[in-house]
């Protein structure tokens, strides 16, 4: 089955780089450095190259005009460590087990015998970094240092899943440098610094790191909630927060482009920014936009899954071009593969290799279908060239109603999709009409893509299990985490 086949504020540098005519082909000895900026719950519409208000993005406008912008470049899922095991294993995240978002003391994590890309590139003794949040299990065996990342500064889990949360009590908020909490409550000042310090810490990376291939690894602990920003940027913008903490991520964008330049590696370094998943839009003016899309975080609707992603390599990507080949995180890692020559796992991937698609060289995806999950492994859509089908199910909505204002989250309502109901993207990006009845046909076809992936995947909605799952990282006991973090203190 293919669908399953093995995938100050910023000094812009004028351009006095080494120029394209170095193609990649002609440098044999340096395979790419790769670098991924990974933000949290941006919107499809919170950047300048996708029509961001309010505030300004120059760098990621730079980004775009130096690079591709991707317009149906998918996370694999609406919830963060669900879209984060994707994007690392190349995998759909229920096929790795990591469903939802993992909280503090989490008895799962991602599992030893998974390759995450980290991995992938220690293959080819490349340096590894990750600066940012992780997600994928706070116990000592689950922290990226396990898994591939000879660096790790930042925090396990969202900046959210801490004491002061406005409708939940979780414990302190540790932030971790390898495998040390250094900062064992990190509070309101200490997150206001956090952009920066990732920033800096990449910056750094990249110094230290210029003559050996490298992958970085940035994912940001904004523009989740709850948000912070540095003094540099607070009441820089008319949107208030929200528009000052995407300004900074933007600087943070900049500060990066700018150290691969400064440092000649501007022809020798992809860097790919995305998001991994839509905005949480029960907090309003705390949250983004993800028009023209429906809905957002939490939904496997367009605005939950469908991310704002540029990728930039001078001299391999085509400088302003726009992709609307239907891609996913899944691909990176075989991608990755691809352009280093790294072998890729022996288990079955999801992900397909998509370096023709972003160097140009081909316009369509090579996937025939894309599958979205949420919850409990939940099939709940799948997107096929323009088509994209909506399955039975209940969802969060606000049905129409304002988010709410001050970090203080509006109240979800449920909805219902009583039946299957098909969208053509091209004609209706915001899924607004429902043409099923119209295209019996195509129901027809995408429904049987439904069948492959509950044989395979399974599908807690209709019960099925699926043969091709594989179990997560597990800790023996319940109390083995809390003891493990203690002794990580």
């Amino acid at each position: 089955m293919k669908a399953f086949h093995h995938i100050t504020l910023v000094l812009l540098l004028p351009a006095i780089c080494i120029v394209a005519s170095f193609a990649y082909a002609a440098t044999p000895e340096r395979t790419p450095n790769i670098v991924i900026i990974y933000i949290d719950d941006m919107g499809y519409a919170d950047i300048g190259p996708f029509g961001a208000k309010g505030y300004a993005t120059p760098c990621l406008d730079r980004m775009a005009a130096e690079g591709m912008k991707f317009t149906s470049f998918y996370s694999a899922q609406a919830v963060c460590s669900a879209s984060r095991a994707a994007l690392m294993t190349g995998c759909y995240a229920n096929r790795v087990g990591i469903p939802g978002a993992l909280g503090p003391h989490s008895r799962i994590g991602i599992s030893d015998r998974e390759m995450t890309i980290a991995q992938l590139c220690k293959q080819k003794n490349y340096a590894t970094a990750i600066f940012g949040k992780w997600h994928l299990g706070d116990a000592p065996q689950f922290l990226p240092t396990r898994h591939g990342f000879d660096e790790y500064f930042g925090l396990p889990y969202s900046n959210d899943m801490w004491p002061h949360h406005p409708t939940a009590k979780f414990p302190p908020l540790p932030l971790i440098e390898q495998e040390r909490v250094i900062n064992p409550d990190v509070d309101d000042a200490a997150q206001n610094q956090l952009t920066t310090q990732y920033t800096e810490r990449a910056v750094s990376f990249i110094e230290r790191h210029k003559d050996r291939p490298f992958f970085l690894y940035v994912p940001h602990t904004m523009v989740h909630v709850p948000l912070h920003v540095s003094d540099k940027f607070r009441g820089k913008t008319q949107r208030g927060l929200f528009g000052d903490v995407v300004e900074e991520v933007d600087w943070s964008v900049g500060q990066i482009l700018a150290a691969i330049q400064k440092n000649g590696l501007d022809n020798d370094t992809l860097v790919m920014f995305c998001s991994d998943n839509g905005p949480w839009l029960c907090y309003g003016d705390h949250a983004g936009s993800a028009y023209p899309l429906r809905e957002g975080k939490g939904t496997s609707w367009d605005g939950g899954v469908r991310e704002p992603t540029l990728m930039r390599w001078p001299g391999h990507i085509p400088a302003g071009k726009v992709c609307d080949a239907p891609l996913m995180t899944i691909d990176m890692l075989p991608t990755v593969a691809r352009l280093i020559g790294g072998r890729l796992p022996d288990h079955k991937i999801d992900g397909l290799d998509i370096s023709d698609v972003i160097m140009g060289k081909a316009a369509s995806s090579p996937h025939e279908v894309l599958y979205f999950y949420y919850g409990q492994n939940n099939l709940e859509a799948l997107r096929s060239g323009n088509w994209k089908l909506e399955l039975p199910r209940r969802y969060p909505s606000l049905n129409g109603r304002p988010g709410g204002r001050g970090g203080m989250p509006a109240k979800y309502e449920t909805l219902t999709i009583s039946d299957s109901e098909l969208y053509d993207l091209n004609a209706d990006p915001g899924q607004s009409k429902n043409v099923a009845p119209q295209h019996p046909d195509v129901l027809k076809k995408m429904l049987a893509y439904v069948e492959q992936a509950r044989e395979e995947l399974g599908d807690g909605l209709t019960k099925h299990i699926g043969t091709g799952r594989r179990e997560p990282g597990r800790l023996p006991n319940q109390g083995s985490a809390k003891a493990a973090n203690k002794r990580a203190q």
